[in-house]
């Protein structure tokens, strides 16, 4: 039996489970972790592209992080904490490069798509029948055609508005594609759980070179119209960060994809290299952080609660969506209370007006405790990243807000290192240039409408 329903209304369907459903996913107690945790004087298993070092070498590695970086907690047992919990490595060998416009994000995935030889795996929230969508595609069918192997994984809310032609295109041109966790509860592959989303955005070409971040396959990137206070459309470009990862690291995100395949059921995937032997590419040493369903598996919320709680000089936070639980109200807090320089930069305006208002709630609560704020004026924030105390730095999917902490699928990078910390905070800055400082009396003073919206959107925090 096929359901022909309109995708909008069953997107509506799936809003309404999502609400009735927000109460059954919950995040980790963090401080019961951390507080659990034993302590540990030795450094982290670091592995090269030859195998673990040695406690000895790792140490070392350790040492001269520590050495180029401000005063901070965050080398020793967050790291540790990490790497028991998620099970991933910190891996030692990578070249990572920076990407912090659409031009260069997208040039770097077509660059990787066109050059790869054996195969190409693509794990996306939201792919476009847009102009970048349909070249995206239409290069994913002539790699097939070339005999490169591509499978695709593409959630079915993230892309609710995309064509089923879209997807049988690339399918008749050989593409294995897979819906995760279909909207249609007649297409579902197991019990029907509209509330679990993949919110993940990764391509590996040959198992050698991954791009991943907080990017989808849209042109929004370059122009999208949205709407501000006065109703009025304006249109405005996106701005986010991702990451295109060379070495060894390359294997955890290539890891996370096979397990989503396997996990939604996919069919068998054709015998394709998708583990070569990797070498060293460069100096980052980087770990991969995926989120799985489950409260034990939040493990980019843990990520980030325990390394802001481990800061000692400063947290710079680019967020997209933010509706922060109390966890990472308490932690951002705290870390400004001790002495932490706490700066926040959000959109100005957005696609999700809802969000945008909830997370708007807690700006007196943060400003109080000395943590600054800011927005971005002339772009739409999608990014999501971190760089603390000069050395630790992560890009990524994940949000702060309900689902991204408690329940989506979301996959961080994490790099260690004073110079790509240097570039983050390179960016950072720039982006600081591009905002307005939000200050608490100007907050007070607010129109009554602003903050009968604020008031409202927050009673639906739970649920956004």
């Amino acid at each position: 039996m096929k359901l022909n329903a309109n995708p909008f209304l069953l997107s509506l369907l799936a809003a309404y489970f999502s609400i009735i459903c927000a109460g059954c996913a919950t995040v980790p107690n963090v401080n019961e972790i951390i507080a659990s945790f034993p302590e540990t004087s030795g450094p982290p298993i670091i592995v090269a592209p030859h195998g673990p070092l040695s406690n000895e070498e790792s140490k070392a590695l350790i040492g001269q992080l520590k050495q180029s970086a401000l005063p901070t907690d965050i080398l020793g047992n967050q790291l540790n904490l990490m790497e028991s919990l998620s099970g991933s490595p910190l891996v030692a060998g990578n070249k990572v490069i920076l990407l912090n416009s659409g031009t260069s994000i997208f040039e770097a995935m077509f660059n990787a798509i066109k050059t790869a030889e054996d195969n190409v795996n693509v794990e996306i929230y939201g792919i476009k029948d847009d102009e970048i969508g349909r070249r995206f595609a239409d290069l994913l069918l002539q790699k097939q055609s070339e005999g490169v192997q591509v499978n695709l994984i593409y959630d079915s809310a993230g892309s609710i508005r995309t064509t089923t032609a879209f997807f049988q295109k690339l399918r008749r041109g050989g593409v294995n594609v897979l819906e995760f966790n279909p909207i249609n509860p007649c297409k579902a592959r197991k019990k029907w759980e509209p509330t679990y989303r993949d919110h993940r955005k990764i391509l590996i070409a040959d198992g050698r070179v991954a791009i991943t971040g907080g990017v989808n396959i849209t042109q929004v990137y370059f122009s999208r119209e949205l709407k501000k206070d006065d109703h009025k459309k304006v249109e405005i470009p996106w701005h986010d960060t991702d990451i295109e990862i060379e070495g060894p690291a390359v294997a955890e995100l290539q890891r996370l994809f096979l397990d989503t395949w396997r996990n939604q059921n996919g069919p068998k995937l054709p015998e394709r290299n998708y583990f070569p032997v990797l070498t060293e590419k460069g100096g980052d040493i980087v770990q991969i952080i995926g989120s799985r369903r489950g409260e034990l598996n939040r493990l980019t919320f843990i990520m980030y609660v325990s390394a802001i709680d481990y800061a000692r000089s400063f947290v710079h936070l680019t967020v997209a969506y933010f509706v922060p639980d109390k966890q990472i109200r308490n932690a951002l807090i705290a870390a400004a209370e001790r002495g932490v320089d706490v700066k926040i930069i959000f959109p100005g305006v957005s696609d999700l007006p809802l969000v945008f208002y909830a997370g708007q709630y807690y700006y007196p609560q943060l400003l109080k405790a000395g943590v600054k704020l800011y927005e971005m004026t002339g772009l739409m924030i999608h990014a999501k990243t971190a760089v603390i105390d000069g050395v630790w730095s992560t890009v990524g999917s994940a949000n702060m807000e309900h689902w991204s902490s408690a329940s989506n699928d979301e996959v961080n990078a994490v790099i260690l290192g004073h110079e790509f910390a240097d570039r983050m905070e390179e960016l950072f800055k720039k982006d600081l240039d591009k905002s307005r400082q939000i200050k608490s009396k100007e907050w007070e003073e607010r129109p009554l409408l602003h903050k009968l919206r604020v008031w409202f959107s927050h009673l639906l925090a739970h649920w956004l």
